[in-house]
């Protein structure tokens, strides 16, 4: 049986180790290789991309978070044809093999200044209907994990999507884009200023946090940026 392409990327990630924790910190990355950039890092896995292949994007994962690798692949099996999502090519040991899809995330969007149109928005929100109808459920959805396309929202980690729960991650950010993002649209805020509000959102209780309490707090965290 003829392997597939991206098999071709397979020597130069073996030359990396992608190296977890269990305090939820983001993975080390040991060894490099010709041709191979690092292009994301969270606390699960790192994503590469290798001159060779620039139509695909390889996700590795470190020995703590093989669980979220099968999760991932179980998830993206069944999203296969959705436009909202990366295309899912296969996997290894540690290795997951999607799509590349160029552009920036929300996150990027803020620190750069560049306007995300509600289209991106609604194409999230038909994303989520969609995994909903596969009986799957949409979460873990913030500003590094949705890509500005072309004027269009694309998906990216769809890992927990097998777990329960509402997280009403998805929900704040539509409400803060909505009530708080027209004041700084084109605006590029600092990497700081973001991570003071990816601090502060994290100490409350997102779960059972109202909407009217948001609003408090976001408008009096954003107050000295808004003067």
């Amino acid at each position: 049986m003829k392997q597939p392409d991206w098999f071709q990327a397979e020597a130069a990630l073996q030359q990396i180790q992608v190296i977890g924790s269990d305090r939820n910190e983001l993975v080390n990355i040991i060894g490099e290789a010709a041709g191979l950039n690092c292009i994301g890092i969270g606390t699960d896995a790192a994503v590469f991309t290798y001159d060779q292949l620039p139509q695909y994007a390889f996700k590795v994962y470190s020995d703590h978070a093989l669980d979220k690798l099968n999760n991932e692949k179980q998830v993206y099996a069944q999203l296969q044809g959705l436009p909202y999502f990366p295309t899912y090519y296969g996997s290894g040991r540690n290795i997951l093999v999607i799509s590349y899809e160029p552009g920036d995330t929300l996150l990027e969007c803020l620190e750069k200044g560049i306007p995300v149109p509600e289209q991106v928005m609604l194409d999230v929100d038909a994303a989520r209907e969609a995994v909903r109808r596969l009986g799957l459920n949409p979460r873990d959805i913030h500003l590094k994990n949705v890509l500005l396309q072309n004027g269009r929202g694309k998906v990216l980690d769809v890992s927990e999507y097998i777990q329960e729960g509402d997280d009403h991650r998805w929900e704040h950010l539509v409400w803060a884009y909505h009530n708080i993002y027209p004041r700084i649209k084109g605006t590029p805020i600092s990497p700081r200023m973001l991570q003071t509000i990816k601090w502060a959102y994290n100490q409350l209780d997102q779960a059972n946090l109202k909407m009217e309490d948001l609003s408090k707090k976001a408008n009096r965290l954003f107050s000295r940026f808004l003067k």
